[in-house]
């Protein structure tokens, strides 16, 4: 991977990570439309989005501090278990686990088999109408003060949605909580804090297994740089899309995977790119 790869995917791991538009379907497509038909990879794309994330960790600093303190306090008996605090510690813990455990049950299949563009196609078009619809008859009346043990389990089992490229971790999160009568707001904030462990773990996981076992092609400067960009967009991403969803549907960015995903269809079937990426085996 060159410098010029690295800045380009870097920048739209960055807008894409946290709309809900699916960051690892615009990595694979652009990958291959602009960059000789080559997927940069389920590796690369875990260990990029350490940026995005780090940027998540910035913006909610106070309120991740004031979690982690509350929940570890409920531990020893110093605040109460059912403080919203230490009930949203818990939560994100235990909304973890789906995706943790699926990822690993499945990392070769993520790896490859999923990689496909033509399910890519099918997620983004599908989830993309799926987004809308729930968009449309949501509530929007419930706080992540009023968020429960229920509610978390099944933000979860939405998170782990996003290991297929095309549905979106921050799509399938947010419809889960539209679907359950929280505020769009309220859904993606939770969102956010929803996906650091998962992310920091996958991210983790594949930077270990390339330093153990480095390929001769690991690019290291330009992945660095990648996640530098990631991290620069993501933290300005993050504050416009929390100030955009307070007054506006998620209808947009229904309408933009329709598109993206119709445009990727006509690419497939002219045969301008392969359904199965070069890495993607």
């Amino acid at each position: 991977m060159g410098w010029f790869e690295a800045l380009i995917l870097g920048i739209v791991q960055g807008l894409t990570e946290f709309l809900p538009i699916s960051s690892s379907a615009h990595i694979s497509i652009v990958g291959q439309v602009f960059f000789g038909g080559h997927d940069p990879g389920a590796a690369f794309t875990a260990m990029v989005q350490l940026g995005t994330e780090t940027a998540v960790l910035i913006y909610f600093w106070r309120d991740i501090v004031r979690i982690i303190g509350q929940w570890a306090k409920s531990l020893v008996g110093k605040a109460p278990r059912n403080d919203p605090d230490a009930r949203m510690g818990w939560l994100v813990i235990i909304g973890s686990i789906p995706i943790g455990v699926l990822g690993l049950l499945f990392q070769d299949q993520i790896e490859s088999t999923l990689r496909n563009l033509w399910i890519t196609v099918a997620m983004l078009a599908g989830f993309g109408v799926v987004i809308a619809i729930i968009d449309r008859l949501a509530r929007n009346e419930r706080t992540l003060e009023q968020i429960t043990w229920k509610h978390g389990i099944l933000y979860g089992c939405a998170q782990a949605l996003a290991l297929i490229p095309g549905v979106s971790r921050s799509g399938g999160t947010i419809a889960a909580g539209l679907a359950m009568g929280y505020k769009r707001e309220a859904a993606a904030r939770y969102s956010f804090l929803l996906a650091l462990p998962a992310v920091y773990a996958s991210g983790f996981y594949q930077l270990a297994k390339e330093l153990n076992d480095p390929s001769p092609d690991t690019a290291w400067g330009p992945v660095v740089l990648a996640t530098v960009v990631c991290f620069v967009i993501a933290l300005a991403v993050i504050h416009w899309l929390l100030k955009f969803v307070s007054t506006h549907s998620y209808v947009a960015f229904c309408i933009y995977r329709i598109a993206i995903a119709a445009v990727v269809a006509v690419l497939l079937i002219t045969g301008v790119i392969p359904p199965v990426p070069a890495t993607a085996g």
